[in-house]
């Protein structure tokens, strides 16, 4: 369809359209192969600029021709003229006026130049739109939401507990550790981005806040994962015992870059929150079920642990290999007591 409809156009106005798309495209082709570094690329580029020079050669000898007709076209014109006016003379016929030669017409002339302008600018004005759009218009990066970051512009102040451990992460540290280009991928599903970033300085419960417990949480479409560091005295081994006496199930003993560890399986739990007019909370529910690798912060398991838990609001889990990823990912950032 596109060739019918260049076929159609005047030779004035489809020679300069080719001339330019040619050159636009092959100057740009050429741009990326340099960019690129791809020889097939930079083929294509100068197949288009070879087209563009053939087509200029066609044009530049249209254009003499039509301003120097050649001297065969003379002669004929000189010739018919002569016999013309011979054949009269011989039948005694008196000489008949020759007509004038008529001049060009040069409206129509202006017309076709003008028209070969007018597609020429047309065209021009489309492609500068083409090739300068991206630099000035939003792009998809843009108008996107960008990914929550650990960052707060806001720091708190760490409570008491932070000050009284040696060298322990904060919530912040923790959130950077976990926060790596590839948690969508050890999860099982890679091309998610976070929708939610966060992190917090806080302490264990039933401490009295001397217990220093920073965690972070980082949330996609399809899960959750949070991590916690706990800086007590409390051994993998005796953990495990506590919670034979609770709720856990699925509990699976193991060890993680040579440190003792624990797998287990326990329900969130849920908070219904009511807005309305009463302004009253619902019950504190069940939540879905949640899967949690304990591993403790050195070999000798002298106490505390790094607790990396991973959830969905389907109820669905990943395969333990993806917690252990994690866990193998962030434990070398966790500082082990004896550096602290």
């Amino acid at each position: 369809m596109l060739g019918l409809l260049l076929r159609l156009l005047p030779f004035w106005v489809r020679e300069p359209l080719l001339i330019v798309a040619g050159s636009v495209l092959g100057v740009r082709l050429m741009y990326l192969a340099v960019r690129d570094d791809k020889l097939v690329t930079a083929g294509i580029g100068l197949a288009f600029l070879l087209f563009t020079a053939i087509r200029v050669h066609m044009v530049v000898r249209a254009l003499r021709a039509r301003r120097n007709p050649g001297p065969a076209a003379a002669a004929n014109e000189a010739a018919g003229a002569t016999g013309t006016a011979g054949a009269a003379v011989g039948a005694g016929a008196p000489p008949l006026p020759q007509p004038r030669p008529q001049p060009l017409k040069e409206p129509e002339k202006h017309n076709a130049w003008a028209q070969a302008f007018a597609a020429v600018g047309l065209f021009g004005v489309l492609a500068a739109t083409l090739w300068l759009g991206p630099r000035f218009l939003p792009s998809d990066d843009v108008t996107k939401p960008r990914p929550e970051t650990c960052s707060d512009e806001t720091p708190e102040k760490l409570p008491k507990a932070y000050r009284q451990t040696p060298r322990p992460l904060t919530g912040e540290e923790l959130c950077k550790a976990l926060d790596r280009p590839d948690l969508a991928e050890l999860l099982g599903t890679p091309g998610e981005t976070a929708t939610t970033v966060s992190s917090n300085n806080n302490t264990a419960p039933l401490t009295d806040g001397k217990v220093a417990e920073p965690d972070a949480e980082i949330a996609f479409d399809t899960y959750t994962v949070h991590a916690s560091v706990t800086y007590n005295h409390l051994t993998t081994d005796q953990y495990v015992k506590l919670m034979k006496y609770g709720n856990e199930r699925d509990i699976k003993t193991l060890k993680v870059l040579g440190r003792p560890a624990v797998l287990f399986s326990d329900h969130t739990m849920q908070i219904n929150i009511d807005l309305g007019s009463g302004g009253t909370g619902g019950p504190v529910g069940q939540g879905p079920l949640a899967r949690t690798l304990s591993v403790a912060l050195d070999r000798e398991d002298h106490g505390g642990s790094c607790d990396i838990t991973v959830w969905s609001q389907t109820g669905a889990l990943p395969g333990d290999n993806a917690l252990l990823a994690i866990a193998e990912k962030v434990l070398p950032k966790v500082p082990a007591p004896a550096a602290r």
